[in-house]
Order: C-alpha cells, then structure tokens, then sequence
C-alpha cells in the first residue's frame, strides 16, 4: 500500500518516523498548503493518508478514489470531514495517549512560570533593571505559590488525571469541572460554574467542539471570583481571546499562560498578543505534546494502527 505523510515537519528532526510494516510506497513532505488541488495531486495514488493538521475536507475525500484510510498524528479530528470518511467508507484514526507525561509537565511549566512571573524577571535580570536597582532581590511582581491553592480541571481525561496527581503533591486542592449545566455525576465532579467561582488556578484540557467553542467567554469570566489564573493546553478556540484580553486588562484575572491559538500559527492581529509583555502571560508555540519521548510514543502508537489496518485488509 502507498502511504503519503502531508506534513512530517510537524515533528522534531531528531525524531526517527520509519513507514509503518506494511508500507510498500512511503511518500513524505514536511508541509503541504492548505490548497485542495494540491493535496489532491500529492495523494492521488494514496491508499492511506498520514497528516497531524492538513484539512482534508469533503472535496478532497471525494476525489480520491483509492483512499482507504486517514492517519492523523494527533487526538484531535477536527481537520478532517468525519461525516464525509463515513460516506466514503474512509477510516480515520487518531493517536491518544502519547502525551501523558509531556502535556502535564508543560502545563506546570506554564503555569509556575505565570504565578512566580519568571520571564518578567529573566528580562530584568538580562537587561541589567536588577543591577541598576542595587539591591540583592528583585520582587516588582509577586511571587504566587501553588500550595493551598485552588485548581479548577476543565477536562479530567488522562492528561486532566495525571495533572490532578501533580498538582496534589504541590499541596493543591483539585476541583473536576462537571459539564456546563449539568448536575455533577459523581462526588468526584464538581458543578462547572462553582469551580469558576471557587478556583484560583483554571486549567484547560477539554476537546473543542460545538460545546466547548469559546467556553471561556464574558459571561463565564465574570463567574471567576478568585481573578485567577487560565492556563490552556487544549485548543485555542475554546477561549475568547478578545474576552480573556479583555479580563486581564481590567484585573478580572490575573493571567493567561497558553499553548495554543484560535489561528495556528498566531495571527498577527490576534489581541492575545497585545498581552506579550504582561508579567503573568506566558505563551509557547502549540508544543505541549512535543517532547521527544511523546513524539517516539505517538508513532509507535500510529504505526502498529496502521499495520493492523493493512492486515485487516489483506
């Protein structure tokens, strides 16, 4: 079978992504555009397509007659047309689970580097303010610990889990946001909008969808009594990044320490970055899954799927 990858470069170069068994035809390009016609020519002979965030829409499914399944190299489907897959007798498979150690640790990164504001005084200290200051301590911005804080999860999967376990041993107090306007399941949720008034920290780890598109908006900002801190290592898009500006500008939050855009790569008109010198705004380039480690798990993962995915078809 003829595999093409649309977009290796997506990974690290030290990374090693041998074509899965099976393969007899691997095909790979580090990006292809979001051009239809030209994701159409590379996949023509294609019986299976790999690819972490090219949009394979209904157009492309559809004229590609020898396409038999649809690879990607992430958890997230929202790039490609299920409904078309399912018309087309498609398959498509995603890859979970690779990034339980990476995603967390990142998401402490983020957030110790907000609450503690430690690029505001890496800048302070490279640019000679502390020297000029004199003293033999710098504390401009508070320093803001973890221990007896509240942390608010958004999404108690297995990376929401393992954030849990972290957080617990920094002497943090968990709280599991239930779904927005439904009773708690169990004793272990609580209700959504009770976590927005009680958490000191928020983190994000939900999918995006129709219910999470801009969860974090006005109205739920205005719920959040403790100014928090919004920490988001989901999807862009289930924050209102004109709200969330517009939160922190007036003090309603603290901070915003992100991984992720409602654009990827950011839009250069996006008013998160009117924020980029804010002491308690931390950004990095959508690459909470990238460690080396999760990288060589995920395609392990994604290739055993697709060898049993040949041999199922044989």
């Amino acid at each position: 079978m003829q595999a093409v990858f649309l977009d290796k470069g997506t990974f690290s170069d030290n990374v090693d992504l041998p074509a899965p068994s099976g393969i007899s035809d691997y095909v790979t390009y580090n990006d292809t555009s979001k051009d239809n016609d030209l994701i159409i020519e590379r996949c023509r002979d294609a019986d299976i397509i790999i690819t972490n965030k090219v949009k394979i829409d209904r157009d492309v499914i559809a004229k590609l007659p020898k396409l038999k399944l649809i690879q990607l190299t992430a958890t997230g489907k929202n790039n490609v047309d299920q409904d078309a897959c399912a018309e087309h007798n498609v398959a498509l498979y995603n890859v979970a689970g690779y990034a339980v150690k990476s995603v967390p640790e990142h998401t402490f990164m983020l957030m110790l580097s907000a609450m503690r504001a430690s690029i505001h005084y890496h800048q302070k200290v490279a640019d000679g303010t502390w020297r000029d200051n004199g003293n033999f301590c710098l504390l401009d911005i508070p320093l803001i610990d973890l221990e007896d804080k509240t942390l608010g999860i958004i999404g108690a999967g297995h990376i929401g889990k393992r954030v849990t376990e972290i957080a617990r041993a920094f002497g943090m107090t968990v709280l599991w946001a239930e779904h927005q306007g439904r009773m708690p399941r169990n004793e272990d949720y609580t209700a959504f909008e009770e976590v927005l008034a009680q958490s000191d920290v928020i983190s994000l780890h939900c999918p995006l969808n129709e219910q999470t598109k801009h969860l974090i908006n006005k109205a739920t900002l205005a719920k959040m009594a403790r100014q928090p801190l919004i920490v988001n290592v989901a999807r862009g898009g289930i924050v209102d990044s004109q709200a969330l500006t517009d939160a922190i500008n007036s003090e309603q939050i603290i901070g915003y320490a992100t991984d992720v855009f409602e654009q990827e790569p950011i839009s250069a008109d996006d008013p998160l970055l009117s924020l980029a010198d804010h002491p308690r705004v931390i950004f990095s380039p959508h690459n909470a899954w990238g460690s080396k480690s999760a990288q060589e798990t995920l395609w392990q993962i994604l290739s055993k799927q697709v060898t049993d995915f040949i041999d199922n078809c044989q």
